[in-house]
């Protein structure tokens, strides 16, 4: 974890842009405390498709019990 205080945050935002994007993660501070915390922005996953997670769904076996006794069991079973 690298910290730097806001006038060299200022004077070296693309080295420290660089440094998060090589997965670091940035302090700055002011005054003594820190006031901003830089880490990478994580990609959302794409959603899938309704039709495929419908057509995925249809391959599965159905339960046997309804799913309450299931967790019932479970539960009673100390799992």
């Amino acid at each position: 974890m690298v910290r730097v205080n806001l006038a060299q945050a200022k004077a070296r935002l693309s080295e420290l842009l660089e440094k998060v994007e090589a997965g670091q993660e940035v302090i700055i501070i002011r005054r003594g405390k820190a006031v901003a915390h830089l880490s990478a922005v994580i990609a959302p996953r794409k959603p899938l498709p309704f039709g495929d997670l419908a057509e995925f769904r249809a391959t599965m076996p159905r339960q046997q019990h309804p799913t309450t006794e299931l967790l019932r069991e479970l539960r009673d079973e100390g799992l």
